[in-house]
């Protein structure tokens, strides 16, 4: 009875999500399907053992185009209204370029201009940015953003955060954001904080 993203009759990516907290797994699906009997037909999937830094092999996919895992950069309304968010968040964008930056493992497209951001790339809005007026919410994800940036995940719509579902969400309070422009970003080189490249570990900065 896992959800799909959008809906059982959406025509999106249909991504479903599914973590074993006992066992401490994450199961995640693109273009997902349920069956009849009970098994799930997807055109792409990925199993990610959350007790290892480990990231997927060189050049593989996952249920994002990126072979990362889009749990851990969804933004989640208790963390949101906590009043810190302390991770990096995915976003999509619609143009890619033919080539992946670590953490990334995977690349979905054919173009090769240098002009395109390649999978994995981080981007931080800017630190003067001013986020003032941000009611709290919205605040804290701009600061986030500030302070722990975006990942290049997956082709999309431009500049384009992803939610855990939650009826609790006011897309008032995050329709704020909109005002934030792409040119309010910097692309960040992470290459420093990497301990091994098949591995998420990170240096502490």
């Amino acid at each position: 009875n896992a959800p799909i993203e959008g809906g059982p009759n959406s025509d999106g990516d249909r991504h479903v999500i599914v973590l074993d907290t006992s066992a401490c797994i994450l199961f995640e699906l693109f273009n997902a399907f349920p069956e009849p009997d009970g098994s799930w037909r997807a055109h792409s999937g990925a199993v990610f053992h959350l007790a290892s830094n480990g990231l997927r092999p060189a050049g593989w996919t996952s249920g994002d185009a990126a072979g990362l895992p889009i749990l851990p950069g969804l933004i989640r309304y208790d963390e949101a209204i906590s009043g810190e968010i302390r991770h990096a968040l995915r976003f999509t964008a619609p143009e890619t370029r033919d080539e992946y930056v670590w953490p990334a493992r995977h690349q979905a497209s054919d173009l090769t201009d240098s002009m395109y951001p390649p999978m994995g790339q981080r981007f931080r809005l800017r630190s003067d940015f001013d986020t003032s007026a941000f009611s709290p919410v919205a605040k804290v994800i701009a600061v986030a953003l500030q302070r722990y940036g975006m990942i290049l995940a997956d082709n999309g719509s431009p500049w384009y955060l992803s939610g855990a579902p939650d009826e609790r969400w006011d897309n008032d309070v995050l329709h704020e954001l909109d005002i934030i422009q792409g040119s309010d970003f910097e692309a960040v080189d992470v290459s420093s904080l990497k301990v091994d490249p098949n591995s998420g570990e990170t240096h502490q900065p």
